[in-house]
């Protein structure tokens, strides 16, 4: 096992997933338009709900792609790698409006596996990590992403 390659994994992760949120924290409500623009599913539920905004996508993808170089990443190996981040990070979002859950609440796993295991996967050859690498990086950070889950559920009450 390459913990290297570990350590990379999960700090792109954090980065890609971290991006958005940061953001949200430090511009507030400026430029937080929603992707889904606040249309509905057919069950009349919001299609992903106000906090995944084109904002926190572009950030994500500007951000983990400026970033890849010091992985030894090209910038489009890194925009991908934020892509399939948030796509993962979507997918959970339709999933939670689905279940009939308000945007921001926390269902652990479902809020971390999708936008972890999908670009862990789809980029698996261009990192040629084995499948003990990519699960124990899943598993890394989803502890990381509860953990800070928790701790920015606290500062925000």
């Amino acid at each position: 096992m390459r913990s290297w390659l570990v350590s990379h994994l999960v700090s792109l992760l954090v980065i890609a997933n971290g991006t958005p949120v940061l953001l949200s924290l430090l511009l507030g409500t400026r430029w937080d338009w929603p992707l889904d623009n606040h249309h509905q599913y057919r069950d009349k539920r919001p299609l992903l709900g106000p906090s995944k905004t084109l904002r926190g996508l572009i950030g994500a993808l500007l951000v983990t792609a400026l970033l890849a170089p010091l992985f030894q990443l090209s910038l489009l190996e890194g925009a991908s790698f934020a892509l399939l981040a948030m796509l993962g990070d979507l997918c959970s979002s339709f999933a939670k409006r689905r279940l009939g859950l308000a945007s921001g609440h926390s269902v652990p796993l479902l809020d971390q596996f999708p936008e972890s295991i999908l670009p862990l996967w789809g980029m698996q050859t261009v990192f040629g990590a084995s499948w003990a690498e990519m699960a124990l990086a899943v598993l890394i950070f989803m502890v990381i992403d509860l953990l800070l889950s928790t701790l920015l559920r606290s500062v925000r009450a």
